[in-house]
Protein backbone atom coordinates (compact mmCIF):
# COMPACT_ATOMS: atom_id res chain seq x y z
CA UNK A 1 0.00 0.00 0.00
CA UNK A 2 1.46 2.90 -1.13
CA UNK A 3 2.02 6.23 1.43
CA UNK A 4 -1.12 8.30 -0.60
CA UNK A 5 -3.28 5.39 -0.32
CA UNK A 6 -3.01 5.27 3.07
CA UNK A 7 -3.64 9.16 3.73
CA UNK A 8 -6.64 8.46 1.84
CA UNK A 9 -8.01 6.01 4.15
CA UNK A 10 -7.12 8.09 7.55
CA UNK A 11 -8.89 10.88 5.54
CA UNK A 12 -12.16 9.48 3.78
CA UNK A 13 -15.86 9.92 5.20
CA UNK A 14 -17.03 6.61 6.95
CA UNK A 15 -19.99 4.82 4.52
CA UNK A 16 -23.12 4.48 6.45
CA UNK A 17 -22.38 0.42 7.31
CA UNK A 18 -19.43 1.84 9.39
CA UNK A 19 -20.78 4.84 10.86
CA UNK A 20 -23.57 2.12 12.27
CA UNK A 21 -20.83 0.07 13.84
CA UNK A 22 -19.70 3.22 15.08
CA UNK A 23 -22.85 4.48 17.06
CA UNK A 24 -23.33 1.03 18.06
CA UNK A 25 -19.77 1.38 19.84
CA UNK A 26 -20.83 4.88 21.26
CA UNK A 27 -23.73 3.62 22.26
CA UNK A 28 -22.19 1.39 24.37
CA UNK A 29 -19.92 3.82 25.47
CA UNK A 30 -22.65 6.29 27.09
CA UNK A 31 -24.26 4.05 28.54
CA UNK A 32 -21.80 2.76 30.43
CA UNK A 33 -20.83 5.53 31.55
CA UNK A 34 -20.08 6.49 35.92
CA UNK A 35 -23.10 8.00 37.31
CA UNK A 36 -21.15 11.71 38.20
CA UNK A 37 -19.62 11.81 34.63
CA UNK A 38 -22.52 11.61 32.88
CA UNK A 39 -24.72 14.30 35.34
CA UNK A 40 -21.94 16.54 34.38
CA UNK A 41 -21.50 16.22 30.89
CA UNK A 42 -25.47 16.47 30.66
CA UNK A 43 -25.45 19.58 32.67
CA UNK A 44 -22.86 20.90 30.16
CA UNK A 45 -25.15 19.96 27.43
CA UNK A 46 -28.14 21.99 28.64
CA UNK A 47 -25.66 24.82 29.01
CA UNK A 48 -24.65 24.29 25.45
CA UNK A 49 -28.02 24.22 23.84
CA UNK A 50 -28.54 27.27 26.05
CA UNK A 51 -26.13 29.22 24.50
CA UNK A 52 -27.36 28.65 20.61
CA UNK A 53 -30.59 29.78 22.47
CA UNK A 54 -29.08 32.90 23.41
CA UNK A 55 -28.01 33.15 20.30
CA UNK A 56 -30.80 32.65 18.37
CA UNK A 57 -33.14 35.13 20.47
CA UNK A 58 -31.02 38.12 20.09
CA UNK A 59 -31.15 37.78 16.27
CA UNK A 60 -34.61 37.04 16.29
CA UNK A 61 -35.24 40.19 17.94
CA UNK A 62 -33.14 42.10 14.97
CA UNK A 63 -34.69 40.22 11.96
CA UNK A 64 -38.48 38.67 13.20
CA UNK A 65 -41.03 41.35 11.69
CA UNK A 66 -38.22 42.69 9.52
CA UNK A 67 -36.70 40.24 7.06
CA UNK A 68 -39.16 38.00 5.13
CA UNK A 69 -40.14 34.83 7.97
CA UNK A 70 -38.26 32.35 5.89
CA UNK A 71 -35.27 34.28 5.82
CA UNK A 72 -35.55 35.26 9.66
CA UNK A 73 -35.86 31.80 10.60
CA UNK A 74 -33.17 30.72 8.19
CA UNK A 75 -30.72 33.08 10.18
CA UNK A 76 -31.87 32.19 13.76
CA UNK A 77 -31.43 28.59 12.96
CA UNK A 78 -28.25 29.34 11.60
CA UNK A 79 -26.67 30.60 14.87
CA UNK A 80 -28.78 28.07 17.31
CA UNK A 81 -26.78 25.76 15.28
CA UNK A 82 -24.10 26.98 18.03
CA UNK A 83 -25.59 24.55 20.68
CA UNK A 84 -24.96 21.34 19.13
CA UNK A 85 -21.63 22.28 17.49
CA UNK A 86 -20.55 22.85 21.37
CA UNK A 87 -21.90 19.62 22.73
CA UNK A 88 -20.35 17.20 19.95
CA UNK A 89 -17.16 19.16 19.24
CA UNK A 90 -16.76 20.27 23.18
CA UNK A 91 -17.63 16.89 24.59
CA UNK A 92 -20.70 16.70 26.29
CA UNK A 93 -24.18 14.23 26.65
CA UNK A 94 -27.40 15.49 25.25
CA UNK A 95 -31.00 13.45 25.61
CA UNK A 96 -32.07 14.00 22.15
CA UNK A 97 -29.03 13.24 20.63
CA UNK A 98 -28.57 10.46 23.12
CA UNK A 99 -31.62 8.28 21.50
CA UNK A 100 -28.85 6.42 19.45
CA UNK A 101 -28.44 4.52 22.05
CA UNK A 102 -31.33 2.61 20.49
CA UNK A 103 -28.76 1.24 18.30
CA UNK A 104 -26.95 -0.09 20.81
CA UNK A 105 -30.12 -1.50 22.24
CA UNK A 106 -31.67 -2.92 19.96
CA UNK A 107 -28.61 -5.14 19.04
CA UNK A 108 -28.32 -6.50 22.41
CA UNK A 109 -25.48 -4.61 23.44
CA UNK A 110 -27.16 -2.23 25.85
CA UNK A 111 -29.78 -3.36 28.74
CA UNK A 112 -32.75 -1.43 29.24
CA UNK A 113 -32.13 -0.64 32.04
CA UNK A 114 -28.23 1.26 31.13
CA UNK A 115 -30.37 2.59 28.34
CA UNK A 116 -33.37 4.47 30.56
CA UNK A 117 -30.46 5.13 33.37
CA UNK A 118 -28.85 7.13 30.66
CA UNK A 119 -31.70 9.02 29.29
CA UNK A 120 -32.88 9.80 32.77
CA UNK A 121 -29.72 11.19 33.92
CA UNK A 122 -29.20 13.23 30.74
CA UNK A 123 -32.72 14.86 30.89
CA UNK A 124 -32.08 15.72 34.45
CA UNK A 125 -28.64 17.30 33.64
CA UNK A 126 -30.22 18.87 30.91
CA UNK A 127 -32.82 20.58 32.62
CA UNK A 128 -30.23 22.26 35.49
CA UNK A 129 -28.10 23.30 32.60
CA UNK A 130 -30.81 24.47 30.96
CA UNK A 131 -32.53 26.21 34.04
CA UNK A 132 -29.14 27.20 35.39
CA UNK A 133 -27.99 29.41 32.10
CA UNK A 134 -31.66 30.77 32.02
CA UNK A 135 -31.20 32.29 35.66
CA UNK A 136 -27.45 33.78 34.39
CA UNK A 137 -28.97 35.13 31.79
CA UNK A 138 -31.74 36.63 34.08
CA UNK A 139 -29.66 37.95 36.56
CA UNK A 140 -27.30 39.64 33.52
CA UNK A 141 -30.79 41.00 32.44
CA UNK A 142 -29.30 40.67 29.10
CA UNK A 143 -33.00 40.63 27.98
CA UNK A 144 -33.04 44.58 28.50
CA UNK A 145 -30.26 45.30 25.32
CA UNK A 146 -31.54 46.39 22.17
CA UNK A 147 -34.06 48.75 23.63
CA UNK A 148 -35.75 45.69 25.27
CA UNK A 149 -35.65 44.24 21.83
CA UNK A 150 -34.24 40.82 22.91
CA UNK A 151 -36.68 40.03 26.44
CA UNK A 152 -39.61 40.78 23.96
CA UNK A 153 -38.50 38.30 21.46
CA UNK A 154 -37.83 35.61 24.69
CA UNK A 155 -40.85 36.51 25.81
CA UNK A 156 -42.83 35.87 22.78
CA UNK A 157 -40.72 32.71 21.86
CA UNK A 158 -42.19 31.18 25.46
CA UNK A 159 -45.78 32.18 25.31
CA UNK A 160 -45.71 30.84 21.39
CA UNK A 161 -44.01 27.61 22.69
CA UNK A 162 -46.84 27.26 26.03
CA UNK A 163 -49.75 27.61 23.44
CA UNK A 164 -49.11 24.47 20.55
CA UNK A 165 -51.71 21.59 21.08
CA UNK A 166 -50.35 18.42 22.56
CA UNK A 167 -50.94 16.24 19.40
CA UNK A 168 -49.48 19.32 17.86
CA UNK A 169 -46.40 19.66 20.02
CA UNK A 170 -45.70 15.59 19.75
CA UNK A 171 -45.44 16.04 16.13
CA UNK A 172 -43.11 18.85 16.06
CA UNK A 173 -40.80 17.12 18.40
CA UNK A 174 -41.18 13.98 16.05
CA UNK A 175 -39.36 16.12 13.20
CA UNK A 176 -37.31 18.18 15.36
CA UNK A 177 -35.51 14.94 16.99
CA UNK A 178 -35.17 13.21 13.15
CA UNK A 179 -33.27 16.11 12.26
CA UNK A 180 -31.23 16.24 15.13
CA UNK A 181 -30.43 12.90 15.40
CA UNK A 182 -29.57 12.99 11.48
CA UNK A 183 -26.73 15.32 12.45
CA UNK A 184 -25.72 13.37 15.19
CA UNK A 185 -25.59 10.34 13.05
CA UNK A 186 -24.00 12.34 10.07
CA UNK A 187 -21.35 13.31 12.57
CA UNK A 188 -19.97 9.19 13.18
CA UNK A 189 -18.53 9.76 9.34
CA UNK A 190 -16.47 12.72 10.38
CA UNK A 191 -13.15 12.43 10.61
CA UNK A 192 -12.23 16.27 11.62
CA UNK A 193 -13.72 18.97 13.42
CA UNK A 194 -14.59 20.56 10.35
CA UNK A 195 -16.78 17.80 9.02
CA UNK A 196 -18.44 17.52 12.45
CA UNK A 197 -19.71 21.38 12.42
CA UNK A 198 -20.34 20.94 8.39
CA UNK A 199 -22.63 17.63 9.56
CA UNK A 200 -24.56 19.83 11.82
CA UNK A 201 -25.24 23.32 10.35
CA UNK A 202 -27.83 22.47 7.64
CA UNK A 203 -30.17 19.81 9.74
CA UNK A 204 -30.04 22.07 12.53
CA UNK A 205 -31.12 25.26 10.51
CA UNK A 206 -33.56 23.06 9.01
CA UNK A 207 -35.34 21.83 12.19
CA UNK A 208 -35.81 25.81 13.61
CA UNK A 209 -36.62 26.97 10.32
CA UNK A 210 -38.94 24.72 9.88
CA UNK A 211 -40.56 26.09 13.53
CA UNK A 212 -40.03 22.24 14.93
CA UNK A 213 -39.89 21.69 18.81
CA UNK A 214 -36.78 20.64 21.46
CA UNK A 215 -37.55 19.58 24.74
CA UNK A 216 -34.20 20.40 25.56
CA UNK A 217 -33.81 23.86 24.02
CA UNK A 218 -37.48 24.85 25.45
CA UNK A 219 -35.68 24.17 28.97
CA UNK A 220 -34.25 27.50 28.59
CA UNK A 221 -36.84 29.23 26.01
CA UNK A 222 -39.74 29.10 27.77
CA UNK A 223 -37.97 29.60 31.86
CA UNK A 224 -36.40 32.32 30.45
CA UNK A 225 -39.62 33.98 29.11
CA UNK A 226 -41.15 32.64 33.02
CA UNK A 227 -38.23 35.04 34.80
CA UNK A 228 -38.66 37.97 32.94
CA UNK A 229 -42.58 37.40 33.54
CA UNK A 230 -42.09 36.31 36.92
CA UNK A 231 -39.52 38.72 38.67
CA UNK A 232 -39.73 41.80 35.78
CA UNK A 233 -43.47 42.92 35.43
CA UNK A 234 -42.78 46.60 34.78
CA UNK A 235 -40.55 45.13 31.75
CA UNK A 236 -43.39 42.48 30.84
CA UNK A 237 -45.40 45.97 30.98
CA UNK A 238 -43.74 47.76 28.53
CA UNK A 239 -43.79 44.70 25.97
CA UNK A 240 -47.75 45.24 25.62
CA UNK A 241 -47.65 41.46 25.30
CA UNK A 242 -50.65 39.20 25.85
CA UNK A 243 -49.12 36.76 28.29
CA UNK A 244 -51.33 35.57 31.02
CA UNK A 245 -51.44 31.76 29.43
CA UNK A 246 -47.17 31.29 29.84
CA UNK A 247 -46.67 29.52 33.41
CA UNK A 248 -44.69 26.60 35.19
CA UNK A 249 -48.18 24.48 34.70
CA UNK A 250 -48.35 25.21 30.81
CA UNK A 251 -44.36 24.70 30.50
CA UNK A 252 -44.50 20.81 31.26
CA UNK A 253 -47.72 20.08 30.36
CA UNK A 254 -48.44 22.19 26.60
CA UNK A 255 -44.74 21.89 26.00
CA UNK A 256 -41.89 19.65 27.52
CA UNK A 257 -44.06 16.79 28.31
CA UNK A 258 -45.27 16.36 24.45
CA UNK A 259 -42.82 17.49 22.84
CA UNK A 260 -39.99 15.24 24.63
CA UNK A 261 -42.24 12.09 23.98
CA UNK A 262 -41.82 13.14 20.03
CA UNK A 263 -38.51 13.64 20.47
CA UNK A 264 -38.20 9.98 21.51
CA UNK A 265 -40.08 8.90 18.81
CA UNK A 266 -38.23 10.88 16.02
CA UNK A 267 -34.61 9.76 16.88
CA UNK A 268 -35.32 6.21 19.09
CA UNK A 269 -38.07 5.10 16.29
CA UNK A 270 -37.37 7.30 13.02
CA UNK A 271 -33.60 7.46 12.98
CA UNK A 272 -32.17 4.71 15.45
CA UNK A 273 -34.16 2.30 15.11
CA UNK A 274 -34.50 2.38 10.91
CA UNK A 275 -30.79 2.37 10.76
CA UNK A 276 -30.10 -0.46 13.19
CA UNK A 277 -32.48 -2.35 10.86
CA UNK A 278 -30.85 -1.19 7.88
CA UNK A 279 -27.09 -2.00 8.84
CA UNK A 280 -26.76 -4.00 12.19
CA UNK A 281 -29.76 -6.23 12.33
CA UNK A 282 -27.83 -9.15 10.30
CA UNK A 283 -24.75 -8.80 12.56
CA UNK A 284 -27.12 -9.11 15.63
CA UNK A 285 -28.39 -12.55 13.92
CA UNK A 286 -24.96 -13.79 13.09
CA UNK A 287 -23.91 -13.14 16.90
CA UNK A 288 -27.18 -15.14 18.03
Amino acid sequence: MTTHEVHEISIDALLPAEMAVRAESIGVRKAGMPFWTVLTLSILAGAFIALGAIFATTVAAGVSGVLPYGIARLLIGLVFSLGLILVVVGGAELFTGNNLIVMAWAGGKVSTWALLRNWVIVYLGNLIGSLGTALLMFMSKQYTFGAGAVGTAALSIANSKVHLGFVQAIFLGIMCNVLVCLAVWMTYSARSTVDKIMAIIFPITAFVAGGFEHSIANMYFIPIGLLIKEYDPLFVASTKLEINGLTWPTFFVNNLIPVTIGNIIGGAVLVAIIYWFVFLRHVSKEKT
